[in-house]
Parts: structure tokens; sequence; C-alpha cells
């Protein structure tokens, strides 16, 4: 593999390190910022939502950045946001200031959940192009790892440990800003957007090295004829483009649905439930983030060997079993089972929708339309995903666990369903064979 596309890929996806990092490292300091200032549970969920409600935001309107500006722009932007929202919400005072400073790095959140999952895709070949948009996902479950176990040794801190909690993701904030310099704009971008082929094809180029100038020139014509034919049809929301809004609205709704956010987000609380302690809880945390790590590099190993649709097959099947369990784990007050249960449901979301979700959304559009459906299928994500959790700590105080559980059982019965109905496999095929392959007109 081309070690600058290797390179190049790194960068952008370590704005999911970023996101991972973010989403979790909240789940350290819950409990504690519950205390300081005395929150209802109504307002606890509206503090722990704050910042999914951002990325609700920057979900909704990163496609306008990113192909108004640019690819590499909008990720450098990322990472400004991420580094003033973490020191904000570090420094904050009360609970409001605090929630505006979750909200602002909830946008960045938001926004690279849109950028970096559509710039690795563009820049990649087919044969290689879901391992490397994977790698975004990738960052994310090692940001999730690297959050858990920095909650777990800053938790001794003493009364001001949750502020080195959140506070700590400057520096990975300040790097990651950095490193953006050094990559390039997407050909993709450049070709079909800022109508530079010169440009273009100087990136193509450095891609693909040992291309002929012809085939340099092949591979724009192709870009490029396909981005007309986009442009001379109606808009986005046209019967022609069906197939791939359902199936983005779809895969982000199972997602979430699984109650992958709500048990990251609320691990250590979820663990406190069956009796552990508070400290426990949070190793027991550590886990869930060295599992999501382990099957994620499981799940990159594969996708681009088995497909997608394979993928999601197998982590419906591991959802349906864990959850059920974890379920009647509850019910029948066997809890010794319930850390064994979430640890499976973790390695088949990793294998399964954690691995695929971001790159089948990037391959589903064509490359005028591809910002605005990797945008709806993110926004659709990380509203389902603000809503399960700013509402998941009354729906466990209301409802028994075992309940809650076998809700999201349920949906992953659903999932199965529509995998075999409708999902199509995309693997070693073209963004424009794809496109083709989808009807889309």
């Amino acid at each position: 593999m081309n070690s600058r596309l290797l390179l190049w890929s790194i960068v952008s996806a370590l704005a999911g390190f970023l996101f991972g990092f973010d989403t979790v490292v909240i789940s350290g300091a819950e409990k504690t910022i519950q205390a300081l200032w005395a929150l209802s549970p109504a307002m606890h969920g509206l503090a722990m939502g704050a910042a999914l409600w951002g990325t609700v935001l920057g979900s909704l309107v990163g496609s306008w950045p990113t192909d108004r500006f640019g690819r590499k722009k909008t990720l450098l932007c990322i990472g400004l946001l991420f580094l003033v929202g973490s020191l904000w919400s570090a420094f904050a005072n009360e609970i409001y200031g605090f929630m505006i400073a979750r909200f602002l790095g909830g946008i960045a959140i938001g926004v690279s959940t849109v950028a970096a999952p559509l710039y690795i895709s563009e820049i990649s070949p087919p044969e290689s192009r879901g391992r490397l948009a994977g790698m975004f996902q990738f960052n994310i479950v090692f940001g999730i790892l690297v959050a858990f176990v920095s909650n777990s040794l800053l938790s001794g801190m003493g009364d001001n440990s949750w502020r080195w909690m959140l506070g700590i993701m400057a520096v990975p904030s300040v790097l990651y800003t950095f490193a953006c310099f050094i990559i390039p704009e997407s050909p993709r971008w450049l070709l079909s957007r800022k109508g530079d082929r010169a440009g273009g094809i100087a990136v193509l180029k450095l891609i693909t090295p040992n291309a002929t100038a012809a085939g340099l020139e092949a591979s724009a014509n192709a870009m490029t004829t396909a981005n007309d034919k986009a442009s001379s049809a109606q808009g986005f929301w046209r019967s022609g483009m069906k197939t791939p809004i359902l199936i983005a609205i779809l895969v982000a709704c199972f997602n979430q649905l699984s109650g992958i956010n709500a048990i990251l987000y609320f691990a250590p609380r979820i663990f406190e439930l069956t009796g552990l302690g508070q400290k426990a809880a949070l190793l027991q945390s550590v886990g869930i983030g060295i599992t999501n790590l382990i099957f994620t590099f499981v799940g990159l190993w594969l996708i681009d060997r088995l497909g997608r649709r394979t993928l999601l097959y197998i982590g419906s099947f591991g959802y349906i079993a864990s959850l059920g369990l974890c379920a009647w784990a509850f019910f029948t007050e066997h809890f010794a089972i319930v850390p064994a249960c979430i640890f499976a449901f973790i390695a088949a979301h990793a294998i399964g929708q954690g691995a695929v979700i971001w790159v089948l959304i990037s391959e589903l559009f064509p490359d005028k339309f591809r910002a605005k459906g990797q945008s709806l299928g993110s926004f659709t994500h990380w509203i389902f995903a603000a809503l399960l959790t700013t509402f998941f700590p009354k729906i466990v105080t209301a409802f028994p666990a075992g309940y809650v559980f076998l809700f999201f059982c349920f949906m992953m019965v659903l999932q199965l369903v529509w995998v075999k109905l409708m999902v199509p496999e995309t693997k070693g095929r073209s963004l424009e064979e794809i496109q083709r392959d989808l009807g889309i007109s």
C-alpha cells in the first residue's frame, strides 16, 4: 500500500480518536458532576446529552463546510473545536457553561463523522477502501479505550479529578490539528467542486505514483463524468436517490438502537447495578475499551475480505445473543454474567455495525452528493444517540434494566431482517460502480 496514502488516512482518521475520547470521557465524571451541582435526573440527562445535541447540529451542517471550503480545511477546524471544548469544560464553574462547552465538542464530533470517512473514502482505491475508511472507527474505539484508561488513572486526583479527565483531551487535539497540515485536499473535491483538474490529477499522482499520464486522465474523466451526470439530474431528494438515502438512514438508526452509546456513556453505572463498587466499575469499563479495540481489529481485517453485508449479519446475531442474555440476567438476578454479556455485545458491535457504518455510508452516494449523504447518515445516527443518552438515566430509573436490554435486543432482530432484505455488498467496487449498482439516476 502507498505509504503516503496510509499516512493521510491515519491523520484524517485521528479525528475519530478525538470523537471516541470525547464521547466516553464523560462517563468517569458524570456522577461527580451530578453531585457537585446537585442535578436532578432530568438536568443530569441534559448535561450528559449536551455533547450529543452538538453532534446532531454538527452532523446536520457538516456537509456545508466540507463542500464549501474543502475536506482538509474542515478537518483542521475540527481539531480547533475539540481544543476549545475540552479546555472550557474542564474549567467550567457552573452547569450551563459546562453544557455549552460540551455542545461545542459535540459539534466537532458531528462534523468529523461527515468529513473524515468521506475524505478517506475519496482518496482510497477500491481494494483497500474498507480497511482505510475503517481506520476512522478504529481510532474511535482507540479513543474510547484511552478515555477509559485515563479516567481510571485520574480518578484518584481528588475533588478536581473530573476536570483533569475532561481537560487532558487538549493534548491530542493540538497534535491532530497540526498533523492536518500535512494532508492534501481530496482529488474528488478538487475535480468536482473546485474545478481544479490540474490539482486533482496531481493528488491522484501522489496516490498512484506508478500510474501513467493516460491512466490519471482516465481516472479524472471517470470522476468528472459521474459528477456531471449527478449534476444534470434533479437534487438530492429525488426518486433516483431513494435507495442510498434509505440505507444511510437505516444503518444509522439501527446503530444507535442497539444501545451502544447509552452503554458506553453509562458503563460504570450499569456495572454498579450488578453490585460492583465504583472503582471496580471503572476498571470493568477499561475492559470494554480493550474488547472494543481487539474486535475492531478483527472487523477491519474482515471488511474487505468478507464484505460489509456479511459483517452486519455476524454483528446482528452477536447483538441478539448478548443483549438477550443480558436481559435474562437482570430479570433473574444472575448479575455475575452481565459483564461477560456486555463484553460480548461490544465485540459484536465492533465486528458488525462499528466496522461498517461509516464505511458503508461514505460509499453510497455520488461525488456531488457524498457530503450531503454522509451528513444525512451522521445526523440520523446522532439524533438517535442524543435522544437515547438524554433519556437513558430516566429510563433505567423508570423501568427494570431487563426491559431496557430486551428492547435493544428486539431492535437488533429488526436489523437482521433489514440486512437480509435491503443491504447491498460494496466490497471491491469503485465508487462509480456502486453508484450504478444502486441504480442512482
